[in-house]
């Protein structure tokens, strides 16, 4: 097809090889031509310096002896040379013919008639027709007397043409084959660089269609379309795996909403249909639901929080934040439950803790559920620690926990959304957490001993006010 890049790669590689063979032909004949003319001039020079001095040494002996003119005719001078042979001025054999044709002055530029210096010139000969190329030279009896005319030898400028002419053809012959070869030539590079080209874009369609299990061929040698081919793989199998995880995230969305859901429809519909009129069983069912409710709105708020940070629309408010106050007010949060399931619940650092720019509600709700995380885990008497430390230009905020710990396997993939190791949980605390560390500049690190604990430390850059 003429629009496509198989059509157009060769046919601008080919006319650029048109172009430069056009251009490098041109340059080459005109170089020829200009040669050929060099040439020509000194041959005619020459040849007219000669004539002169043999005329000049004629006219001399001619004039002290008495000598006859020269015996040979310019026929035959014109006949050796191929050339044609002229003379203007004073006669050089006086009472005497030399053979010479003669012009007249008017025929010939002035500083030809002038009769002082050599002189090349172009001019139309009486009769001729047509142009001749041709060089006067003056003859002198004496080196420094006047000249007593000039004698000019003169080619038709048809002979140059004929000279560079058959280069012509040769050019053509040339351009011609160099023509074809280059168009192979063009042709087989096109195949080797669209080809693959072709592939991706193909690829790309089927991409476009919702087939991200599509791959493309890597040809070897570590080009640039190797590695775009290798890139695209790459990017194919990370749409493939996006695909899945919105998939998994999808079912997992659906699967929580709808248990707190559940559990609420099934309340009420008890409680319409008038199956429940115990006082406290009609209380028990309200507390349940609004438990529910509470579950619910929490899921959605993580599930908002969760899709706006991985959208890259989360705005970070920054504003002086007292560290220390921040997790002691983070601490307080879970004093009952640790009262009430008798934790050692232990608080540490905040006195030491500086005043940093960041977002303390969002900072507030890491350290919040990084804590939720630990209780879930600890079990009743167990212990679980908050401290507060600054060292390096960075704060850090560790919670330490004596629960099961976690498998050096499983230490990734807490971070997931929606996998959790309880039935109790969401799955998106932790994700969450990691998440909002990220945002705001920093990050969670994990170091936990499976049997004895996990501790997880929030760190922060020290950005003072």
């Amino acid at each position: 097809m003429p629009g496509s890049l198989r059509f157009r790669l060769p046919a601008l590689f080919l006319l650029g090889i048109v172009l430069a063979g056009v251009v490098a032909a041109a340059i080459s004949l005109r170089l020829f031509q200009t040669y050929t003319r060099t040439q020509s001039v000194q041959e005619l020079r020459r040849e007219a310096s000669g004539l002169s001095q043999l005329y000049a040494d004629a006219a001399l002996r001619a004039a002290d002896e008495g000598s006859a003119a020269i015996d040979f005719a310019a026929s035959k001078l014109e006949l050796a040379t191929g050339d044609r042979i002229f003379y203007i001025g004073a006669s050089l054999f006086p009472g005497q013919d030399s053979g010479l044709p003669r012009l007249a002055e008017s025929a010939v530029p002035s500083r030809v008639s002038a009769l002082r210096e050599t002189v090349t010139f172009e001019f139309t000969p009486p009769g001729s027709g047509r142009p001749y190329l041709a060089a006067s030279a003056p003859v002198r009896l004496e080196p420094e007397s006047d000249a007593l005319g000039a004698i000019i030898v003169a080619k038709p400028r048809t002979e140059l043409r004929d000279q560079w002419l058959p280069l012509v053809g040769r050019l053509a012959a040339a351009f011609a084959v160099g023509a074809v070869l280059s168009g192979l030539l063009s042709w087989w590079l096109s195949r080797r660089i669209t080809g693959p080209v072709l592939a991706l874009s193909g690829a790309a369609d089927e991409i476009a269609d919702g087939n991200y299990a599509v791959r493309v061929p890597v040809s070897q040698g570590g080009d640039e379309i190797s590695h775009l081919a290798e890139r695209f793989n790459e990017m194919a199998a990370r749409l493939a795996a996006t695909e899945e995880r919105e998939r998994q995230f999808l079912m997992s969305v659906s699967h929580e909403l709808r248990t707190p859901l559940t559990a609420i429809k099934g309340h009420v519909d008890a409680l319409r249909d008038g199956l429940v009129a115990d006082p406290e069983l009609v209380q028990a069912s309200l507390d349940v639901v609004a438990a529910e409710t509470v579950r619910l709105e929490r899921l959605v708020g993580d599930v908002l929080d969760l899709a706006k940070l991985n959208a890259h629309r989360f705005t970070v408010h920054a504003q002086e934040v007292h560290m220390g106050a921040l997790v002691e007010q983070a601490y307080a949060t879970f004093g009952e439950e640790a009262r009430r399931r008798e934790i050692d619940y232990r608080l540490s650092g905040t006195d030491e803790a500086p005043t940093i720019v960041t977002d303390g509600d969002r900072v507030l709700q890491v350290i919040s559920n990084l804590l939720a995380n630990a209780f879930r885990w600890t079990p009743d008497g167990g212990l679980i620690e908050l401290a507060a430390a600054a060292a390096g230009g960075r704060v850090a905020v560790e919670v330490r926990d004596s629960g099961p710990g976690i498998q050096p396997a499983e230490r990734e993939r807490i971070f997931v959304p929606f996998i959790s190791r309880d039935t109790t949980g969401t799955g998106l605390g932790l994700p969450i957490a990691r998440e909002l560390a990220v945002a705001l500049g920093g990050q969670i690190e994990l170091e936990s001993d499976v049997g004895r604990g996990s501790c997880f430390r929030l760190v922060l850059p020290a950005v003072r006010p």
